[in-house]
């Protein structure tokens, strides 16, 4: 067996004990090289010749002893972190990141103050860890990851790293749909031209379907309208997500109502407004349909 290398905690490899504090919380470790990169993979892993781990998309048989493929060589077994394959990498490391889809975890990277500000208008507060631009908000539950899902913002979660940065302040708080919306590629709209499909029910609320509101006609239809026009403004990108939006404020709305408002025709109304505007229907009516239940 394979036995780690002694590691000295007088500072002299304090991104090694940062991993292995972090790996003994639960989070899978990497070293990161020079401009927040991971090492390169070795001879036998250069072009995936190995096969690739199990654990990535392309699953297969690599067990590399050393931390090649990125992501998917973090881990929390210290005594691999300590073995003799990972010596050089921890010599050579300018930072230490974290899989956190491994951690059942979802990273907000805000890469500037815009973001951020965005974050606190529209986000659940969470645990936030200040980076070097902006800010990491940190949710706990795991999910796909992308980049560039609105200006500034990258998700980080499954098949991904992050960097580690401390441990931020904060309570972290559960992963909420409105970050789960910004994920799908579809949240980037084409332009009114490029519509790529058409509502095939009728989008109209009428207040003959609403015999149990509270609420005056007036009243829904001027709500419902505004909701629309901030839907139809966004023709560059997020539609899907403020078409989420609208649909969980007008569901707060009508939360105490005994019922029927039409809620039905009022989603089908919004998700009509992200179609025109370019987001496809089926992604239009996942996001309304989420946004009308987190009410509830």
């Amino acid at each position: 067996m394979t036995q780690p290398t002694p590691i000295r905690r007088d500072g002299h490899q304090p991104r090694l004990l940062d991993a292995l504090d972090l790996a003994a919380a639960g989070v899978p470790v990497l070293p990161l090289r020079a401009g927040k990169l991971p090492f390169g993979n070795c001879s036998s892993c250069t072009g995936s010749a190995c096969g690739d781990r199990p654990n990535m998309k392309a699953a297969g048989p690599c067990q590399c002893p050393r931390p090649c493929h990125g992501w998917a060589a973090a881990t929390t077994d210290t005594a691999v972190l300590q073995s003799p394959a990972w010596a050089e990498a921890w010599q050579q490391a300018q930072a230490v990141a974290y899989h956190p889809g491994g951690a059942r975890l979802t990273v907000v990277d805000l890469d500037d103050a815009d973001a951020a500000s965005w974050a606190r208008e529209t986000l659940p507060a969470t645990r936030i860890v200040p980076t070097t631009r902006g800010e990491h908000w940190i949710y706990l539950g795991s999910m796909r990851s992308a980049n560039n899902v609105r200006p500034s913002v990258d998700i980080k979660s499954r098949m991904q790293y992050a960097r580690w940065l401390g441990p931020g302040t904060g309570t972290m708080t559960h992963l909420p749909d409105t970050v789960r919306t910004l994920v799908d590629r579809e949240e980037t709209t084409p332009a009114p031209s490029e519509v790529v499909s058409s509502p095939t029910r009728p989008a109209t609320w009428d207040a003959a379907v609403a015999t149990g509101c509270r609420h005056t006609e007036r009243y829904v239809r001027t709500g419902l309208d505004r909701g629309v026009a901030l839907i139809r403004d966004r023709t560059e990108s997020g539609a899907g997500s403020q078409a989420f939006g609208v649909a969980q404020f007008l569901a707060k709305q009508h939360a105490q109502c005994p019922g029927p408002c039409g809620m039905d025709a009022m989603g089908r109304q919004i998700v009509a407004a992200a179609v025109s505007v370019g987001v496809p229907e089926a992604y239009a009516e996942r996001a309304v349909t989420n946004g009308l239940g987190s009410a509830a």
